[in-house]
């Protein structure tokens, strides 16, 4: 979905505003009594279509996003504890192997699915050496993203996160910093600043080792 609306924003644009235009005038054709019912009728559907949205969208999003990870991202269909790296930039016109299909063109995305419920996950990063990246951990049921590790929130040195679930009680190993999760599910989403066309051998180096494994390991 986000594909096509990036794709043709322009023309769904066109259609909406010409279909709002055609609206409005026939409304004002009418007088004032259409004009206050006309009022009336937006105040309510966009009421309703805004409740709507934020209770459906996250779910919606979570869905497809499985599924996309589930049929693979440009390979093989990607297990859920495990991360993939992109290995060519993501933009409105990326071939359908691209993670997210964004007005961004200068990151690459790592993704994955996180299920808790086996026990905790640690998530190893490494030394980025200033380079922007960011990993972020989003709650399925609300669409919320309830941490981030990056060069904004934790810097750029290599380091292990452990990701525990809803009412895990165990000793989190020294060194490393616990991430708890509200739910078992966790949508992972990471992107790796990418410089130039040169620097994507790089950049996909870096992308290759966020890694996850399990805590016993």
């Amino acid at each position: 979905m986000n594909r096509l609306i990036l794709k043709y924003k322009y023309p769904i644009t066109f259609a909406i505003l010409a279909v709002l235009a055609w609206v409005v005038y026939r409304i004002f054709s009418m007088g004032e009594s259409g004009l206050i019912t006309f009022v009336v009728v937006v105040v309510i559907v966009w009421g309703l279509g805004t409740c709507i949205f934020l209770y459906f969208w996250p779910p919606m999003t979570y869905s497809a996003y499985k599924r996309a990870v589930r049929h693979g991202l440009g390979g093989d269909p990607i297990p859920v504890n495990t991360l993939y790296a992109v290995p060519k930039l993501a933009s409105p016109s990326a071939p359908t192997s691209s993670l997210l299909a964004t007005g961004t063109d200068d990151v690459l995305y790592v993704g994955g699915l996180l299920d808790l419920s086996t026990g905790p996950r640690v998530l190893h990063v490494p030394d980025m050496a200033g380079r922007y990246y960011s990993v972020q951990f989003t709650d399925p049921s609300d669409g919320t993203n309830f941490a981030y590790v990056g060069k904004r929130t934790t810097g750029t040195g290599a380091g292990d996160y452990l990701m525990s679930g809803p009412g895990w009680k165990g000793t989190v190993p020294q060194g490393m910093t616990q991430i708890a999760s509200p739910h078992n599910a966790v949508l992972v989403i990471g992107r790796v600043f990418v410089e130039s066309d040169s620097d994507l051998p790089t950049a996909y180096g870096l992308a290759s080792q966020i890694q996850l494994t399990p805590l016993s390991h």
